[in-house]
């Protein structure tokens, strides 16, 4: 069976997670943040940086449980709620914890997606395919990292 539009999919989340191309795949954006960095706030209001990688790890969970055929819970969590609280300035174990379940999924992603091959891609997901659904999911890691930088300029944190 072919895998083409598999390998697509994994380049694809490498490339958002660890493989820095024209994009800044989101270990950059997290590379070296501390835990007060974490837990800034942007002017104006919008979520730290914490919460973000916590949103990114709610649904980077879900779509692992879809892979791996396990359940998903249906609590009826709002997209807002998957973000939580802002994190606390002093709980540096508690911020490398997300740190660390970020890698994670992502490791246990990858496996998961390099297992499939591209009929299984065609299968229906809700109201799509898994292809479709995988690679909307990757736009949506990518769009985080992007604002995960931006909050590292507004803090002069960003490569410096």
């Amino acid at each position: 069976m072919s895998r083409d539009r598999v390998n697509m999919l994994v380049l694809q989340r490498e490339n958002s997670w660890d493989k820095e191309e024209w994009i800044v795949p989101l270990a950059a954006a997290l590379h070296g943040v501390n835990t007060q960095d974490a837990t800034w706030t942007p002017p104006g209001g919008g979520n730290t940086i914490w919460q973000t990688v916590r949103h990114i790890n709610y649904y980077n969970e879900r779509i692992l449980r879809r892979l791996t055929d396990r359940p998903i819970s249906s609590t009826g969590i709002s997209n807002d709620e998957t973000f939580g609280p802002p994190g606390d300035a002093e709980d540096h174990e508690g911020w490398h914890e997300t740190l660390k379940e970020a890698e994670a999924l992502v490791n246990q992603l990858l496996v998961a997606i390099t297992a499939l091959n591209d009929a299984d891609l065609d299968k229906p997901l809700g109201s799509d395919t898994l292809g479709a659904e995988l690679s909307r999911w990757t736009l949506h890691d990518a769009y985080h990292s992007g604002q995960i930088v931006l909050i590292r300029k507004q803090l002069g944190t960003w490569r410096v």
